[in-house]
């Protein structure tokens, strides 16, 4: 059998109208967005074939319902590793590396690669096309999707809110629902694979040290990293939204190239100037969709509107009000947008309080950037920390907030990452070591931290790595942090009613 070199002549210019019962795709990886990918191409008579190397009951699951719809799917050790002969297209699931030997290998032949968010975006054209509001960034993502999602609701939108933030894409595509706007939030993973992306507006919230093992096959990490995640203002259509404070988001707006008209849009925890949204003492203001912005600005909301009013979450707020203004949002939509918004869980999250010790789950805190917002919150830490490292230091973080250390314990992975640092730049600040590789070392950590701690102190879950060396997710993994902390105080805790936001200083310390 000869090995397809080139794939379809018209794969590259492919969208749902095209005849996909001619191609055999590829899906590489059965998660969420492997299997949304997989049911839209066999609804449009695809042939196609699921590779993935994870076999469990789940997958099983999946597996049962794609062969009932003429799926081929192969799972266990081993399944990933040749690629099929004869195929016009991989989709792959975005935590995959472009070094894998499945994609290697389509590279080699000339295989284009796609992720799900690609296939979505071509499967909406030409016949159901919704605008796309984008937000990419090292941090803040998920919150700035959520306030934005509440924001367009406030408006009295049809809003699906799609991507990183966990539902695929491609589930709107196919919902029987006609939204107004999709809000996305998009990785740098996805942004990678995803070259024909064209959104109404875009943000990118900041720019710092993070995956940078994904992107260890390049010459320069890093820079692989901020090209991937200025693919978000290729050919905007309306406003491509960047930080002032972070000179590279604008930059890579001056770099982009986009569409006519478009506009940049900056903001700032500051007083902003024209074309910007920011702050004036107590308001959230827009200077850059009004007639008059030259001269005037508009309040859209007001600082107390935002939960918590960290300097970082106001800056997420203050995105989220650019890129619905951008979308002929009403001003009034902004505020109560952001009044009613209800922030999902792990987010500096006050556990219990105890003995004059709080206890605090920001298990979203996966990189030192995310750690170090949640750190600038309290004065006494005892700080809980560690799992995948993800090829960043610690030094800065612990340089920063060495005074407000009272102890640490270290788990996970790269654990000694940060003992190291600790051991560098805040030497006399005690810690403990858990070495137990599974998820029974929250446990340990709880305990060790409650040895550490006294009155007054908070014990702090801020990891600062990822969570999958141990657990399923950051979600699962502030999940056993606050059983553990309950089962060690037991039922004498004075426990919030409802999750609780912690809230920074409003000004840096």
């Amino acid at each position: 059998m000869v090995v397809r070199t080139v794939s379809l002549d018209w794969i590259p210019s492919a969208d749902s109208s095209s005849p996909w019962h001619e191609a055999h795709v590829v899906v590489a990886g059965l998660g969420r967005s492997g299997f949304a990918a997989a049911d839209a191409l066999l609804e449009r008579h695809a042939r196609v074939t699921v590779l993935d190397d994870v076999d469990t009951e789940e997958n099983q699951e999946k597996r049962t319902l794609l062969e009932f719809l003429d799926a081929e799917v192969k799972l266990g050790r081993g399944s990933t590793a040749v690629l099929p002969q004869q195929v016009d297209l991989v989709v792959t699931s975005p935590g995959w590396r472009p070094v894998a030997p499945l994609l290697a290998q389509a590279a080699e032949r000339g295989i284009p690669v796609w992720g799900e968010t690609e296939l979505a975006w071509r499967f909406m054209h030409p016949g159901r096309v919704v605008p796309w509001l984008g937000i990419t960034g090292t941090n803040g993502k998920t919150t700035t999707t959520q306030m934005l999602d509440s924001i367009l609701r406030a408006a009295g939108l049809k809003v699906a809110c799609v991507g990183n933030i966990g539902r695929p894409v491609m589930e709107a595509v196919n919902d029987e629902v006609d939204y107004d706007v999709f809000c996305v939030e998009l990785s740098s993973f996805q942004l990678h694979y995803s070259p024909s992306l064209q959104l109404h507006s875009a943000a990118v919230l900041n720019l710092h040290d993070d995956h940078l093992e994904w992107y260890a096959h390049e010459p320069d990490p890093m820079a692989a990293y901020l090209a991937d995640k200025a693919r978000i203002y290729h050919m905007v259509a309306h406003s491509c939204v960047y930080n002032v404070a972070d000179r590279r988001t604008e930059q890579m707006v001056e770099d982009a190239e986009v569409t006519e008209g478009a506009r940049a849009i900056g903001f700032t925890l500051g007083i902003p100037g024209p074309s910007m949204v920011g702050v004036v003492e107590d308001l959230l203001v827009d200077r850059a969709f009004v007639e008059q912005r030259k001269t005037s600005a508009l309040e859209v909301a007001k600082v107390s509107d935002v939960h918590p009013p960290a300097p970082h979450n106001i800056e997420n707020a203050l995105a989220a009000a650019a890129l619905a203004r951008s979308f002929g949002v009403p001003p009034q939509a902004v505020g109560q947008g952001l009044r009613e918004l209800t922030l999902g869980g792990h987010r500096i999250q006050t556990v219990a309080r105890h003995d004059g010790i709080t206890w605090v789950d920001d298990s979203k805190a996966t990189n030192p950037h995310a750690a170090n917002s949640s750190m600038r919150a309290f004065d006494s830490i005892i700080w809980i920390a560690g799992g995948q490292a993800k090829g960043v230091t610690f030094d800065e973080l612990v340089e920063t907030h060495r005074d407000r250390l009272r102890g640490a314990v270290l788990l996970g992975v790269d654990r000694q990452v940060i003992a190291d640092a600790l051991g560098r730049h805040a030497p006399d600040v005690p810690v403990r070591v858990i070495d137990s590789g599974d998820t029974g070392a929250m446990v340990e950590a709880v305990q060790a931290a409650a040895e550490l701690a006294g009155p007054g102190d908070t014990v702090l879950l801020a990891p600062g790595c990822a969570s999958r060396d141990m657990w399923t997710g950051y979600d699962v993994r502030g999940d056993d942090f606050a059983a553990a902390v309950r089962q060690l105080i037991g039922q004498g805790a004075d426990r919030p009613e409802a999750p609780e936001q912690a809230q920074e200083p409003e000004q840096p310390s």
